[in-house]
Order: C-alpha cells, then sequence, then structure tokens
C-alpha cells in the first residue's frame, strides 16, 4: 500500500477537471495555482499553448504593502490585477480552472476579486 499526498490527490482531481476544460483564444483559462507563501494566476489560451496574462505575488509591485504573500488579501490583489492586465489585452471572458483546489479560502478570493475588476466566468 502506498500513502499518497495532498499534492497527489489534488493532481488527480485537476487532471479531472482538465479533461472537460480548455481554454480557447475567444474565452481562454484562468488557471489558479496556491504554494505555501505565495498565490499564482495565468490567464493561457489552450489552443496555441501560450499565457497570455499572468500576475503573482512574487511580483513587488503585487506583494508591495502586504503582511503575507499567502493571505486572502493577497489572493484578492493578485486577482484584480490578472483581471486589469486582461482588460488591457481586450479579455472579457475567461474559464476559471481551480486547479483542483477546493473554492474557498484564497482560491474563492482571488476569484471574487477578479470577478470585481470586470473579467466573466
Amino acid at each position: 500500500m502506498t500513502l499518497k499526498s495532498r499534492n497527489q490527490f489534488r493532481l488527480r482531481r485537476h487532471e479531472r477537471i482538465r479533461k472537460q476544460m480548455s481554454g480557447t483564444a475567444q474565452r481562454p483559462r484562468l488557471s489558479v495555482f496556491r504554494s505555501l507563501h505565495h498565490v499564482y494566476a495565468q490567464i493561457i489560451d489552450d489552443a496555441s499553448g501560450h499565457t497570455i496574462v499572468a500576475a503573482s505575488t512574487r511580483e513587488k509591485s503585487v506583494a508591495e504593502g502586504l503582511a503575507s504573500g499567502s493571505s486572502a488579501a493577497a489572493a484578492g490583489r493578485v486577482g484584480t490585477i490578472v483581471a486589469q492586465r486582461a482588460k488591457e489585452k481586450g479579455i472579457k471572458a475567461v474559464v476559471f480552472d481551480r486547479g483542483g483546489y477546493k473554492y474557498h479560502g484564497r482560491i474563492k478570493a482571488l476569484a471574487d476579486a477578479a470577478r470585481g475588476a470586470g473579467l466573466e466566468f
């Protein structure tokens, strides 16, 4: 019997989700990754395999003034910034890919902030 980690279970959930979800040029995929210390978001066109827009708490401009890069407030700021950058590129609607994580906490904060900044999903 092999023991599996939480991350292995998350990756399995993510694979199941990705089988049915794909980003197109008209409606790209907003992919979210959360580590222990940071939150990352990128908008991806899966048809061409290119990342169109990205934001994370590793950027100095995003992390400025935050106590922690792993808080819901930090995730909200990443969501707002990725939505602003997407609007500058002409993207209005996306497909939300939660990356196998539960839709609460930092993931929900990022999604709500992106919606509040004008992205549709």
